[in-house]
């Protein structure tokens, strides 16, 4: 299971390859989809402490693919948003996450709610 799962299809290694970052700066890509926040919440929505994540936005800013903007609410604060590049690229990360492998594809019908069973077993 762990050479099915970890090795053979590691979407997280797929991801980080086709964009070029490593996957910790995808996931805060993909925490940034629903709108901008302050980096304290993305901190928090990435389970980091706030000097990483800086250091995360800092990257994806320098790429970018997200910028930093001033709070409408706390003119104090920052905002971190997605810009125009950064949105596409957390759609093509999201896509390849969401993409199921080719062998599991391939599974006939009755294969697939068998393995539904297991599964929901497993995890139940």
């Amino acid at each position: 299971m762990n050479a099915l799962v970890l090795e053979r299809y590691d979407r997280r290694k797929s991801v980080a390859e086709a964009l070029g970052m490593s996957f910790s700066r995808v996931r805060a890509l993909r925490r940034l989809i629903a709108g901008p926040i302050t980096l304290r919440e993305l901190a928090e929505r990435l389970g980091a402490d706030p000097p990483y994540t800086s250091v995360i936005v800092d990257d994806l800013v320098r790429r970018g693919l997200a910028e930093r903007i001033t709070n409408p609410v706390d003119r104090r604060s920052k905002l971190v948003h997605l810009t125009e590049e950064g949105e596409a690229k957390a759609a093509i990360a999201t896509g390849i996450l969401s993409t199921p492998p080719d062998a599991l594809l391939a599974l006939p019908p009755e294969d697939i709610r068998v393995l539904d069973r297991v599964v929901a077993k497993l995890l139940g």
